[in-house]
């Protein structure tokens, strides 16, 4: 039976099954389950009327940030090639970061990012927030040189003689 949240698991006072290994190395070392038995079994009304309790108020300050976010402009601006294209690459690290500077505190698994971002543009990135609040930003990425020009000029064509 879990005491506390475990993503992709489950929620305090549920009752789940995992491996031994799972349960006897990380949860119940880190006191975030204990086995089902009849004393626990017994506090696990009193778990769930307190998670309940506490998915109201996480409800309403996630949805307090959506509103939050939906204020901001979500623009980045990176060091780019002169043919446009990025030195690296834009990843939910460097969007956390980008939160951070804005006093918006948020973790990495918030930022639903399948691929990090390697070309400028105008991308969609999904926020999942907590307890299935979700929302989207559209995050511009500009490049720091005014022009993307080709470097290089093209080599005139050359005619057979």
């Amino acid at each position: 039976m879990l005491l506390e949240d475990v993503d992709n698991l489950g929620r305090s006072g549920d009752i789940v099954t995992v491996k031994p290994g799972y349960a006897r190395n990380f949860l119940v070392p880190q006191a975030k389950a204990v086995f089902a038995d009849k004393r626990a079994l017994n506090m696990r009304a009193k778990l769930i009327e307190e998670r309940a309790k506490l998915a109201v108020v996480e409800r309403a300050e996630a949805e307090a940030l959506v509103e939050t976010i939906g204020k901001i402009d979500f623009s980045i601006e990176v060091k780019v090639d002169p043919e446009g294209k990025l030195y690296g690459s834009v990843t939910a690290a460097d969007i956390l970061k980008f939160f951070e500077k804005e006093n918006i505190i948020l973790e990495k698994k918030n930022i639903v990012l399948v691929h990090p971002i390697k070309q400028v543009g105008v991308y969609k990135i999904d926020l999942k927030l907590k307890e299935g609040v979700t929302t989207s930003i559209n995050l511009k990425i500009s490049g720091d040189q005014p022009d993307f020009q080709f470097a290089r000029e093209k080599a005139p064509e050359q005619t057979e003689l």
